[in-house]
């Protein structure tokens, strides 16, 4: 081929705009189809956990046409094949008589009817991806030096790939991204809604459990209470909502104090003691540390909230120690434990389990109060046996 085709070619091939990776790579088939002559030029990428060989880029032509109608643009790797091999192994591969050839695909051979092809490996940043593949129903249709310019071309279309899965990505993170901002705008929107109509109701609720109770109406005052309950639950809800928005616009702080946090922790835990949720203290007398006391009993009602959901019946230990500087919390239950593939971005906000209930915030919040103290929430767990949550608290003075 004249040097001044094969630069044209890859000036051609440099200016794909390789937006969307399909497109991209069928118009870089189609020009390799025409610098060598083919019937046919395949751009084959493995298919991400199968065991596949897709043709993303085909050159449009009768014979691609032909080969996406037969489904010959689908390769089964245990089919093995030419293009199966020079993947695997890497080698090119330049046969004029592949009619004869019997470890060809007989789809190949006999219902597209090649005679003549061209295979070389296609890599992608460093990695084998692919192969690029021409053919003709000629018979020596190519000679050496259309399998070196093959080669060639075909670190080219390697960029056009990479190129077109980074914008391709882009697209989705950008897409996702803006979806998020979205939904946590409306959600914190909702949430100062929300408490402004909740201070009425609980000041209602209140009234209406003072007249039972001066009445001696024992049930409306039971009721009365299990509102006032679910309300409490509504406000702390509303309330980690407003400051996960606030840890978005840098405002989040705590203010710290001399706190006994071994009387703070028996405090929330007595809080949030109902029928069936069995907690256990194990703490010291008590245990002075200057943290922000309700930045603290926030974390630990979140790590509390997060057992009774998750390991409902079983019985939590609350453990309170100290670890050279830092103080320990850690809240631990004999639940079903965490799978693996949530462990690793459990404490990130808005994840939790497919079937489990909640909004996903409380232990995204855990962790950044623990960090907004020089900590950290460390997580532990194996599955089928339970889960610990230790909310690492250090000093405000590292000497201290």
């Amino acid at each position: 081929m004249p040097q001044t085709k094969y630069l044209e070619i890859l000036e051609r091939l440099l200016a794909i705009q390789a937006t969307r990776l399909e497109p991209a790579l069928n118009e870089a088939s189609t020009l390799i189809g025409e610098a060598v002559g083919a019937e046919k030029v395949d751009t084959f990428l493995r298919e991400p956990g199968r065991q596949t060989l897709v043709a993303v880029g085909t050159s449009e032509t009768p014979l691609g046409d032909q080969q996406r109608a037969l489904g010959l643009d689908r390769l089964a790797i245990a089919n093995r094949g030419r293009a199966v091999e020079v993947f695997e192994s890497g080698q090119p591969f330049l046969d004029g008589q592949a009619d004869a050839d019997e470890r060809e695909l007989p789809g190949i051979r006999i219902e597209l009817g090649v005679r003549s092809s061209i295979v070389v490996p296609l890599e992608i940043n460093g990695e084998r991806r692919g192969v690029v593949q021409a053919s003709s129903t000629r018979r020596e249709a190519f000679a050496a030096d259309d399998l070196a310019f093959l080669q060639s071309v075909a670190r080219w279309v390697g960029l056009v790939v990479q190129r077109a899965e980074l914008v391709e990505r882009l697209t989705r993170e950008a897409g996702a991204q803006a979806r998020r901002l979205a939904a946590e705008e409306l959600v914190t929107v909702l949430a100062h809604d929300l408490r402004n109509y909740l201070a009425p109701l609980m000041s209602r609720v209140y009234l209406l459990r003072t007249h039972a109770d001066r009445e001696g109406r024992r049930r409306d005052v039971n009721d009365a209470d299990a509102v006032a309950r679910g309300l409490m639950r509504l406000q702390r809800l509303i309330g980690d909502l407003l400051d996960v928005a606030r840890i978005d616009q840098g405002v989040f702080a705590v203010v710290r104090q001399p706190v006994d946090v071994a009387g703070l922790a028996r405090e929330t835990v007595a809080g949030l003691l109902a029928p069936g949720f069995d907690v256990r203290v194990d703490a010291p007398e008590e245990l002075v540390a200057e943290v922000d006391p309700d930045r603290v009993r926030q974390a630990l009602e979140n790590l509390l909230v997060n057992a009774r959901r998750h390991a409902p019946g079983s019985p939590v230990a609350i453990r309170l120690q100290r670890e050279g500087a830092a103080v320990v919390l850690s809240v631990s239950d004999r639940g079903p434990g965490i799978p693996d593939h949530l462990l690793v971005r459990l404490t990130q906000r808005f994840v939790r389990g497919a079937r489990e209930g909640g909004l996903g915030i409380g232990l995204y919040l855990a962790r950044r109060i623990a960090e907004a103290h020089d900590g950290r929430l460390e997580v532990l767990s194996r599955a089928g046996q339970g889960a610990t949550f230790r909310l690492v608290l250090s000093p405000a003075d590292p000497s201290a």
